[in-house]
């Protein structure tokens, strides 16, 4: 039994996946977190096509979907002017485009969607309020250490799957360097009441149904419908220093007010009276370093390639490395030189996800010359020709699959 079975260390978005993308080949997987229960950290994300179609696959897309919002559009306007700059359909124009949907979520509903099917399967046994502390490689698989309640326990598997974030306690299992590294940049997140006074305020400053990207040379703040339309999650990004590890708890907004300068007011508005934020230190990990090591260790999601959020691709590129890990390990008649090919290949497709992101931030935070260079660039670029550009991002399917596979 031990010879198939895999060790995951985090409960989040790519160890449940892997879970139930392991379980799903027939593989008993074990699943430890360090939270004695599952909180709900975090706020929006965005589920573009290329993880929707493997969320269907794994049976959970079915789950989330009536709590998440199918926007129609990512709209980019100007943060001074509110002036729309560009426009990308999303909607139907989606579901054709790329054969499955883009969809916008609560993190904490797509984590509960993922538990729920989780735990309707046989194979997966998860545990809370345990940590790993370590894993050694052995000639048939590997021996995890695991701690809980102060008492260090081994439990044995052929793969150990570290999937336990940005600041993961196993990336320095297959690298010498294991620490994440603050980027300069600070997320300010909030959700405000789709209902509230300050949410019919945002209804009436622009669409609720549609990815808002409001632009300026100081920040960018981005805005979209959550738990089915309820609530609007707000997210802003500034530059800071660097900060605890960890979500704060009420936080001044006055340095994101700051950062705001020159903002149409009707947007300022919002920042004032939509507190309280919680501001997050974006920390991003060297995705050249190893994510894999002896055929028994495999690091996924943030674990292996934390990444600016510039692209909206963390959940994304978490799903995709839990559905084509799995797919690769059942497939291995050599499990070393099929996690050393499974790596290359991921690491490419993130590496391109981290320049479109770092293409992004760029473009959004444009001013003088370079701004008035995207303005006429967007102007130019038709709505389906932006489209366009992200086919080789969202029209992505895992290796083998076919036309007929698609959602």
């Amino acid at each position: 039994m031990q010879s198939q079975q895999i060790v995951v260390s985090g409960a989040g978005i790519a160890g449940l996946t892997a879970a139930i993308a392991f379980s799903d080949l027939g593989f008993r997987v074990r699943v430890y977190d360090r939270s004695p229960v599952l909180e709900e950290v975090g706020a929006g994300l965005q589920l573009s096509p290329n993880a929707t179609r493997i969320l269907d696959r794994l049976g959970v897309l079915d789950i989330v979907r009536p709590s998440a919002v199918q926007p129609e559009a990512v709209v980019l306007r100007d943060a001074a002017t509110l002036n729309e700059r560009a426009r990308v359909p999303l909607g139907a124009a989606a579901d054709q485009r790329w054969k499955a949907p883009y969809l916008v979520a609560h993190r904490a509903d797509l984590q509960n969607a993922l538990l729920r099917r989780a735990r309707e399967s046989a194979l997966i046994e998860i545990t809370l309020g345990a940590t790993v502390i370590d894993a050694e490689v052995q000639p048939d698989g590997v021996a995890v250490s695991v701690e809980q309640a102060g008492f260090t326990s081994e439990v044995e598997g052929m793969l150990f799957v570290a999937a336990d974030g940005v600041w993961s306690n196993s990336r320095h299992l297959v690298g010498p360097d294991g620490k994440s590294r603050f980027t300069g940049e600070l997320a300010w997140r909030t959700t405000i009441s789709s209902d509230s006074d300050i949410g019919r305020h945002f209804v009436a400053l622009c669409s609720p149904t549609v990815v808002t990207t409001f632009l300026h040379s100081g920040f960018h703040l981005v805005a979209y419908p959550v738990r089915a339309g309820a609530a609007i999650n707000l997210v802003a990004f500034t530059p800071g220093v660097a900060i605890a590890e960890q979500w704060s708890g009420t936080t001044d907004a006055g340095a994101l007010r700051h950062a705001m300068a020159g903002t149409a007011p009707e947007l300022l508005r919002i920042v004032d009276e939509a507190a309280p934020w919680t501001v997050w230190p974006l920390h991003t990990a060297d995705a050249s370093h190893p994510w894999t090591r002896d055929g028994s260790i495999a690091l996924i999601g943030d674990a292996a390639h934390a990444m600016t959020p510039f692209a909206a691709q963390g959940a994304a590129m978490a799903i995709e490395d839990a559905w084509t890990l799995a797919n690769a390990v059942a497939a291995a008649s050599d499990r070393p030189k099929a996690l050393a090919e499974w790596e290359a290949v991921r690491k490419q497709r993130v590496a391109r996800v981290a320049r479109r992101g770092a293409l992004n931030h760029l473009a959004w935070h444009a001013t003088g010359p370079v701004a008035l260079a995207r303005n006429m660039f967007l102007k130019l670029k038709s709505p389906n020709s932006l489209a366009a550009d992200l086919d080789w991002l969202y029209g992505w399917m895992p290796p083998g699959w076919t036309d007929e596979e698609r959602l």
